[in-house]
């Protein structure tokens, strides 16, 4: 399939990722036009491709991440293994891997050797807890580095245990810092002719993911210590979650919001009412505050009359939707944020849409996902050269592997 031009074209970048933090980066390369070359490693591949669901072969979660790039399967641990991933070093862009700290240079795809077959290659290590430090060397996923980086801690009700939310925040938001470093490497090269190694961590994503609670923390010496505090804010009032009807309902208002609350839930007189007058005096009384909202809440029949109070006051407020609801929202499905792709093997499903948006170019260009070494014959034919009986032989020795049930 022909694929419309997009704004990364032409760019060439050899992905060593796996799973979800390193595949969510050059998924969004991907979607911007670039030709990602996925590697993968006999005999299974990416792990990924074992993830649920699972229809005739096809993993749904390795369908999610890997649409559009191209499989190639080898054993880079032969010498006419790492003859081929030298050869692909030498023609791309970019080069990303998500290894633990020091992998890659065993596997001979380290920084030095990258910049020294390539100069002008931008590669890109993504680990848990970045390549040096105390903790660089220790095992790490999403939810490890959430907990170090004090996001976990945050979660949950104040008196209670800490929880932690089940969807990839800190992987996703790991390789969209990855994919935005890369760009702007990708810039910089244009410029000065040289590319560059950019260390990229969950652990540093999540941290610098705290908007408000560090520096509270820092500026009063230690005298607010953040912490979870269940269904509402502990620094802003009202910022929650209030039960609605049929949902749970978020509804926010900082300062220039107080006053088109009160005219919302029908007590205008609490816009002159000194106990509420500013976000600190309503701190002060948030069980109060919270309780007015609830009581007005709790008069309405439906969580649609009470949006539409609330929305014709400009509150920010929303529905706590399920995911079957989210699948359905006619705003999300208008946008293309939930979009509906067709897999030859595993079929119709829906999947999060692209979250970049480009005025001159397609959002949501159609991708495939491919099998584990689809692609062997057509890029060592077309990069490298290499002529068909060369490929058999690589075959029969084992150095390429496919596998067209994944």
């Amino acid at each position: 399939m022909s694929l419309p031009e997009h704004i990364l074209t032409g760019y060439k970048v050899l992905d060593f990722t796996h799973v979800l933090a390193g595949p969510s980066a050059t998924r969004l390369m991907v979607e911007m036009g670039a030709e990602v070359i996925k590697v993968e490693f006999p005999p299974a591949g990416d792990v990924s491709r074992g993830l649920p669901m699972i229809k005739d072969g096809r993993s749904g979660y390795f369908l999610q991440q890997n649409r559009g790039k191209k499989s190639i399967c080898v054993d880079g641990k032969t010498d006419a293994g790492r003859e081929i991933l030298d050869g692909l070093i030498a023609q791309v862009d970019v080069v990303m891997e998500n290894f633990a700290p020091g992998a890659a240079d065993r596997l001979g795809i380290g920084w030095e050797r990258v910049k020294k077959i390539n100069p002008r290659a931008v590669m890109c290590s993504l680990s848990a807890f970045g390549q040096e430090g105390p903790l660089s060397q220790q095992p790490g996923f999403d939810y490890i580095a959430q907990a170090y980086a004090g996001v976990t801690t945050m979660i949950g009700e104040a008196d209670g245990p800490p929880y932690f939310p089940l969807l990839g925040l800190g992987d996703v938001n790991t390789g969209v810092h990855a994919a935005c470093a890369i760009g702007f490497a990708l810039l910089h090269r244009e410029r000065s002719g040289k590319g560059q190694y950019l260390d990229i961590s969950l652990l540093d994503s999540y941290y610098h993911s705290h908007e408000l609670n560090v520096q509270v923390y820092s500026a009063s010496n230690g005298g607010i210590e953040p912490t979870r505090s269940g269904l509402h804010h502990y620094a802003v009032c009202p910022l929650g979650l209030f039960k609605g009807v049929e949902h749970y309902l978020f509804i926010i208002a900082l300062e220039p919001q107080w006053k088109q609350v009160c005219v919302a839930i029908g007590r205008p007189e609490l816009c002159d009412d000194e106990r509420y007058s500013t976000n600190t005096k309503r701190l002060d009384h948030q069980e109060e505050v919270n309780q007015l909202i609830q009581d007005w809440i709790d008069t309405k029949s439906s969580d649609e009359e009470i949006l539409k109070a609330l929305q014709a006051q400009r509150v920010p407020c929303a529905p706590v939707l399920s995911i079957a609801e989210t699948v359905r929202e006619p705003h999300l499905r208008e946008r293309g944020t939930v979009r509906t792709v067709t897999d030859p093997k595993f079929g119709e499903v829906d999947l999060p849409g692209m979250p970049l948006r480009f005025s001159d170019y397609p959002h949501n260009i159609p991708l495939q996902t491919a099998h584990l070494g689809e692609h062997n014959v057509e890029i060592l034919t077309r990069m490298l050269g290499y002529k068909a009986d060369k490929i058999q032989e690589l075959y029969e020795a084992s150095v390429l592997h496919e596998n067209p049930a994944t």
